[in-house]
């Protein structure tokens, strides 16, 4: 028998979080974002879950192809374009959209004849300061590509730092919009600038394409939470109770002891640890469902366990179910508690972990 330790995903969930999407997307087409194995909730299920998607977005060229094997024929974009020469020939022969963010990948597109003609993202670094050329610079960089008779649509994208913090003092949204739009100005190329955060919370941004991400995963771009925008859990991560410990007051409990019990309590422990993308740091009192009861962590994570306190559930015991995040825990209460984000917890599941796959219609 394996351990006992699940994720399971639910395509259901995937589906109707992308119906979230295209109904704030309004008449934009939406590009459902996969990367990382579709936040760690594999490409195979996200072309069910996102079956009705316009699009599909990443930033592995391997995964892109992957795609195009398992039967994906809507257009793929590569999000951070490609990275050699080599990716070049791979987006002209599966004809994929990609990024253009800066001039070494500009002079690439220029020095490679491409056999199909592709689509092409031309990056304005708005105020995120990673990737993307800036606004005064778009106007000249739309003519080199323009002018490459292997490209068809130049489409201008940028991406939000804040778009669930829209007056942040360091760099509001509204400058970034502004600076898009003096870029955009005089060319005709549609725009692309919502992420999840940004298509639920500013809808007249939709424009032509929006982008989606962790929403569609049922997790929170922030400002709400997920079930407060009608989204589901689309991973649900279980585990069950492997032992329980008496323990009296005094007792310390896990590796640094660093929880020490205030009395005489019961340990509950859990098959589920950091090697199978638990997060380490989780602090005492970080939550966990044992039999659907809320309870608390108790001890630091442990490679292939962790403990909790059983005080909420005193009919617990080895075998009851145990539920780290998803379907009645939401995984971003899980991360807030750890002081970390939803996205890191769905992406950090590690492969170890066994996976299940459902599809019907029940809410979770």
């Amino acid at each position: 028998m394996p351990r006992p330790i699940t994720s399971t995903i639910d395509i259901s969930a995937m589906r109707a979080n992308l119906a979230v999407a295209k109904a704030h997307a309004g008449a934009a087409s939406v590009w459902a974002v996969v990367k990382a194995n579709a936040y760690g909730h594999g490409l195979a299920n996200a072309l069910r879950g996102f079956d009705a998607a316009d699009g599909m977005a990443l930033v592995e060229p391997d995964a892109a192809v992957r795609l195009r094997e398992l039967g994906w024929r809507k257009p793929v974009l590569l999000l951070e374009g490609f990275f050699d020469r080599q990716d070049v020939e791979t987006v002209s022969t599966h004809s994929l959209d990609t990024v253009v963010h800066c001039r070494e990948q500009l002079a690439m597109l220029e020095a490679f004849p491409l056999r199909n003609r592709i689509d092409v993202h031309l990056k304005i670094n708005s105020g995120m300061n990673r990737l993307g050329f800036r606004p005064d610079e778009i106007a000249a960089v739309h003519a080199r590509l323009r002018a490459l008779p292997g490209v068809r649509q130049i489409v201008l994208v940028t991406h939000f730092a804040n778009a669930d913090d829209e007056a942040n003092p360091a760099m509001p949204m509204a400058e970034q919009v502004r600076r898009t739009r003096l870029a955009a100005a005089g060319l005709d190329a549609p725009l692309s600038m919502c992420n999840s955060a940004a298509d639920l919370l500013h809808a007249e941004l939709a424009e032509r394409w929006v982008r989606p991400g962790v929403m569609l995963y049922g997790g929170t771009p922030g400002v709400k939470t997920a079930a407060q925008f009608g989204l589901r859990p689309a991973m649900t991560l279980t585990s069950r109770l492997i032992a329980v410990q008496q323990i009296v007051a005094g007792d310390a409990v896990g590796y640094g002891s660093r929880f020490l019990a205030p009395r005489a309590m019961r340990i509950g422990v859990i098959a589920c640890g950091y090697a199978d993308g638990y997060p380490r740091h989780a602090p005492d009192g970080a939550p966990v469902l044992v039999d659907g009861i809320r309870c608390a962590l108790a001890g630091r994570v442990s490679m292939d366990m962790m403990t909790v306190d059983l005080s909420a559930a005193p009919a617990a015991g080895p075998g009851s179910e145990v539920t780290l995040w998803g379907a009645g825990l939401p995984v971003d209460e899980v991360a807030q508690a750890a002081g970390t984000i939803g996205y890191e917890l769905m992406c950090a599941v590690a492969p170890r972990v066994a996976v299940a796959v459902r599809e019907d219609e029940q809410k979770q």
